[in-house]
């Protein structure tokens, strides 16, 4: 078996050398030939400089600077596009995802599966993190169609051949994971230990989590539109009825209820309209960006075994 492994770098110059140093301790066990894809996302802080060093050290590292940052899974795309060997490896740079449990991950993918997720068996964040990210992968499990993945991870391998699935994807906004179920079904799971972070702060708070939430809702599914259809079904259904209490009421009673009976209903089906028109806006957003024309990435510079090609 020969693996790649990829690691988008954000704000890593503190962290990328110790964990280029574990692999380069487990790598040489698992796999006759391997490398490791050091994707550096714009990051602010010297990582590049600390990406040429480790490629200048070490044969099977190369690294790649994109002009901007594009984002997690951009990052991601670009290294498993750049991939060489049979089996990629993705992971993080902030060393929480233990080199020392890749073989666990390949024994599980050697079960039959296309696609295995090293999932926590603690998980390190705070409540509210740990919260909404429970919340976002029971989100990425319905966009995915397999309801029974509910531990989606950051941490995971996969057959290099499923790419070819999504070789033409092009687009501002992406997850990789979904990607990956437009070239297989065969999805695992393993736990895994998952150390805490000791360097710097999660790049992940609570608003960007929320972004991503949309993202996947407004960009792999029609799942709002439909529940903005159902909502107004149910409001028109719910003003039906309240107009018939009103025509009962001004038989029996000879007038209908008040001011501030009117001005409530007439703000809760405002506020239907805005939700449901927000919800329009989400996806018409979606339809702007990919139409516009932006890059899902764009390479300034490469190192290593890539610079050469």
């Amino acid at each position: 078996m020969n693996l790649s492994v990829v690691i988008p770098v954000y704000n890593g110059q503190n962290t990328i050398g110790e964990l280029v140093e574990r692999l380069g301790q487990v790598l040489p066990g698992l796999a006759d030939a391997y490398e490791v894809v050091l994707v550096c996302d714009g990051s602010p802080d010297d990582s590049w400089k600390v990406i040429e060093g480790l490629a200048a050290r070490y044969p099977w590292v190369n690294g790649i600077e994109l002009m901007r940052n594009y984002g997690q899974h951009n990052a991601l795309l670009c290294g498993v596009r750049a991939a060489r060997y049979e089996v990629i490896v993705t992971m993080d740079d902030d060393l929480q995802h233990p080199p020392e449990e890749i073989p666990v991950m390949l024994a599980k993918l050697d079960e039959g599966f296309d696609v295995v997720f090293g999932v926590p068996k603690k998980l390190p964040h705070s409540w509210w993190r740990n919260l909404t990210s429970v919340i976002t992968k029971e989100v990425v499990g319905y966009v995915m169609g397999y309801r029974s993945i509910r531990d989606i991870s950051s941490y995971r391998v996969f057959r290099t051949r499923i790419r070819s699935a999504f070789a033409d994807y092009r687009g501002p906004d992406l997850l990789l994971d979904v990607l990956l179920t437009w070239g297989t079904n065969r999805f695992g799971t393993v736990p895994v230990d998952e150390n805490p972070r000791t360097v710097g702060e999660s790049n992940y708070n609570l608003s960007k989590l929320i972004k991503l939430a949309l993202t996947l809702l407004t960009g792999y599914t029609t799942l709002p539109l439909r529940f903005a259809s159902v909502l107004g079904f149910v409001f028109t259904a719910i003003g039906i009825i309240m107009l018939v209490y009103l025509l009962v009421t001004y038989i029996a009673l000879g007038s209908i209820p008040g001011f501030s009976f009117l001005a409530s209903t007439v703000i809760i089906f405002s506020g239907v309209q805005l939700f449901a028109l927000g919800i329009i806006g989400e996806y018409l957003a979606r339809i702007f960006d990919r139409s516009y024309g932006r890059p899902t990435y764009q390479v300034l510079k490469t190192t290593g075994a890539l610079d050469d090609e």
